[in-house]
């Protein structure tokens, strides 16, 4: 009965992450009806498992339960974009304060190793360049995670990670309209040296520039019919919290 039970939880865990993985991908798209029985036969999963999944990825905002019409992706908009995105600025330079005041030589080789690995790794899927590599965004994540690993406040960073995983939704969508013209590899090395410089200034000027750029970007596509325009003041200099 107990190897039943860890197995069906096992079943239950498999069929979150990879829902998840799907919609933070947007292979699932926003706004998107999810079929459950289709989930259940293309996976081998039981109705029962995709349903706690489901269950769970409502709870996390990324999925949206209602009545009498079953599930679907939540959607986006420019104005969750620019909230997010406010929001988030506000709890990365909080992070990223407390790491530059706290963090040692580890934290520090931390950085430099996830910068490494992050500029080593392609970005784009091999012959199609609308495609994000599944390796980039994980280099990604982790390097992001890197900047603020010292920082000494557990909810800080469970925040931070929430908020992350809900803008990687829309930095997906930014990738075909994404310009090769811009220095991803060039903003990525600057907040490295401004970290390791412990320059707490720079380091939150150019957070702010780098998660605002991604969000000008992508803003036409979170809401294709409407003009992407930021109102004044709204994604704005929120100072590192100390």
């Amino acid at each position: 009965m107990i190897g039943h039970r860890a197995a069906t939880k096992s079943l239950t865990e498999a069929a979150y992450l990879a829902l998840r993985a799907d919609i933070l991908a947007c292979r699932l798209a926003p706004g998107e009806k999810i079929k459950i029985n289709d989930i259940c036969a293309s996976r081998g999963v039981s109705l029962g498992a995709i349903r706690e999944a489901l269950s769970r990825l409502t709870a996390d905002g990324l999925v949206v339960a209602e009545a009498q019409r079953g599930f679907s992706v939540a959607p986006v908009s420019q104005d969750d974009l620019i909230d997010l995105t406010s929001t988030r600025i506000e709890m990365e330079l909080a992070c990223l304060g407390r790491a530059l005041e706290r963090g040692d030589v580890e934290w520090e080789t931390g950085i430099v190793a996830a910068y490494h690995r992050l500029s080593r790794t392609p970005e784009r899927v091999d012959g199609d360049p609308m495609v994000v590599s599944e390796d980039w965004a994980l280099a990604h994540k982790a390097f992001h995670a890197a900047l603020v690993a010292a920082c000494d406040s557990p909810w800080r960073l469970r925040l931070r990670a929430i908020l992350y995983d809900q803008s990687e939704r829309y930095r997906r969508l930014s990738v075909p309209a994404a310009s090769h013209e811009r220095p991803i590899d060039a903003e990525h090395r600057a907040l490295m040296d401004a970290a390791l410089a412990r320059d707490v200034a720079l380091v939150g000027r150019l957070m702010r520039d780098h998660l605002n750029e991604t969000t000008r970007r992508v803003l036409p596509l979170a809401m294709p019919t409407a003009q992407a325009k930021v109102p004044r003041g709204t994604m704005r200099d929120a100072p590192i919290a100390l």
